[in-house]
């Protein structure tokens, strides 16, 4: 995906919030910044993978600030979504988990914005999980047992009659995720590979039960 059908994709997701604000500035114009941000910020790291910011705060007037208030929280969401896709397509990789923010600077004057950003690491030597549901829900793994399944008492629920009611499980090994089958009977697949064995999770990874695909983020 190019810088164009991104842009593509960030007007339908943000503009829909948008239509519920009367602020000046545009979300689109938010997320092509951001964007702008990593590309000129991105840097290289021991490994040789391009390394970009991973927080950002999104520097507004009160009164533009104001204007986002109560589609705020939505907001941050589908812009930190816009910068994982591109991170994604660029082949970008974040040090830790990406945040965005929306902050006053009593400076700028309304119509203008400022964007600020920083490579911030994870918790030392533990990199955080995230499963995306098919809907572009979140659900952050934790470290104990993460099961996927149809009953209420996974953590990871999935109503689809193809699933077993305990499916697999995801479990945090040293600095990353492993996913492991708990006997289902559809079995787990992973990219399209059934699992036979313990296998570790990468970022991007597509994990599917039953009809169902999910994919794992590793920041």
């Amino acid at each position: 995906m190019g810088i164009q059908a991104l842009e593509q994709r960030l007007e339908r997701m943000v503009d829909g919030v948008f239509r519920r604000s009367r602020n000046s500035i545009r979300p689109i114009e938010l997320g092509r910044r951001l964007i702008r941000e990593m590309d000129d910020h991105r840097t290289v790291d021991v490994k040789g993978q391009r390394v970009v910011p991973n927080d950002f705060a999104i520097l507004l007037s009160a009164g533009d600030h104001a204007g986002f208030a109560d589609i705020e929280d939505a907001l941050r969401t589908e812009l930190v979504e816009a910068v994982r896709e591109y991170a994604r397509e660029e082949g970008y990789h974040f040090m830790g988990p990406v945040n965005v923010e929306l902050r006053v600077d009593n400076e700028l004057k309304p119509g203008r914005f400022g964007i600020s950003s920083q490579m911030r690491q994870a918790e030392a030597g533990r990199r955080p999980g995230t499963i995306v549901m098919p809907s572009g829900e979140r659900i952050e793994l934790s470290d104990a047992r993460n099961v996927i399944g149809r009953l209420a008492d996974c953590r990871i629920v999935i109503s689809d009659g193809n699933t077993s009611r305990h499916h697999a499980e995801i479990h945090r090994s040293g600095s990353g995720f492993v996913i492991n089958d708990l006997g289902s009977t559809n079995g787990t697949f992973v990219n399209g590979e059934r699992l036979t064995v313990d296998r570790r999770l990468t970022d991007g990874d597509i994990v599917t039960v039953g009809t169902v695909s999910l994919r794992f983020e590793a920041s």
